[in-house]
């Protein structure tokens, strides 16, 4: 018995790395997958059936059950069709994990209004196109009196989350975002029994060996035997538990990387000041002046 026997999942961007390993892992633990892939490069540019078609051949090989799916996540059409292709092939839809993303990193003194738009529609657009088409399916299916017990899986990352990283202005504040918005979304969609959290993970993909700054740390050789932190293959099982029937965590994010979860708290307060009266700008300065 697999932990995710009988249940139906999309997985975007899953020709390659994390969302990769993420079906393969689904497949083996008895999911039916739709491995939805564009196929294209990691700055986005192009389109290749190749990686979809792989993925599926090799969990067909290994007595799974997955169909390839090439549609553009980042528009509403394209979106909505990867959640059809489930219901209309499986019967059903009861996980999503959105983990479709690029890169077009740039300063923000020289990057260009088409690489701050191309990055925010895959990764933030995508994320939302996504989930509210399968929203939607639930919630119809909720209405009419069926028991729901889905899970959404959306992808962050620690860039944005955890630390700001030069030259990804466009990608943090995707990814930022869209930890906000798994927060905003596990409150509306609880009460049509979906669950949707969120992880920002660190493992070694194409999109982080192109991290300025940070591609000699994820390129850096493992020895032989030791285990390797920075495998893709150890965020996976993870967003497999979310996604199982009885998982009870919801309105969640984590850091995930091999030999750590962390549970990443959203905005807090911090250092706070107080005045009785009105506020004036040297009143301002005079209480934050030890704020450096």
């Amino acid at each position: 018995m697999g932990a995710l026997d009988g249940r139906i999942a999309v997985i975007t961007g899953a020709g390659r790395g994390i969302g990769r390993e993420h079906a393969l892992l689904f497949a083996s633990e008895g999911a039916r997958v739709v491995v939805n892939d564009l196929g294209g490069s990691a700055d986005g540019a192009g389109a290749d059936a190749g990686p979809a078609q792989e993925v599926v051949d090799e969990i067909l090989a290994a007595g799974g059950d997955a169909v390839a799916n090439t549609d553009n996540i980042a528009t509403w059409d394209g979106a909505k069709t990867v959640i059809d292709q489930a219901v209309e092939t499986f019967g059903s839809l009861d996980i999503v994990v959105n983990n479709a993303g690029i890169l077009r990193d740039g300063f923000i003194a020289t990057l260009s209004e088409q690489e701050w738009d191309l990055v925010i529609e895959v990764h933030l657009k995508g994320h939302f196109a996504v989930m509210r088409h399968a929203a939607a399916y639930w919630k119809a299916r909720s209405k009419a009196g069926d028991q729901v017990a889905a899970s959404i899986i959306n992808t962050a990352s620690p860039s944005g989350t955890i630390m700001p990283n030069a030259g990804q202005s466009n990608y943090g504040a995707a990814k930022s975002a869209i930890a906000a918005l798994t927060l905003v979304a596990a409150d509306e969609l609880e009460r049509y029994g979906v669950r949707v959290n969120a992880i920002a993970p660190i493992a070694r993909t194409r999109l982080t060996l192109n991290t300025p700054g940070m591609g000699a740390i994820f390129a850096a050789p493992v020895a032989e035997g030791e285990f390797d932190a920075l495998a893709p293959d150890q965020i996976s099982p993870l967003v497999a538990y979310l996604g199982t029937e009885k998982c009870p965590l919801t309105g969640k994010v984590f850091a995930v990387q091999g030999g750590s979860i962390q549970e990443l708290q959203n905005w807090s307060v911090g250092r706070s000041i107080s005045h009785d009266g009105p506020w004036s700008i040297d009143t301002i300065c005079d209480l934050t002046a030890d704020w450096k």
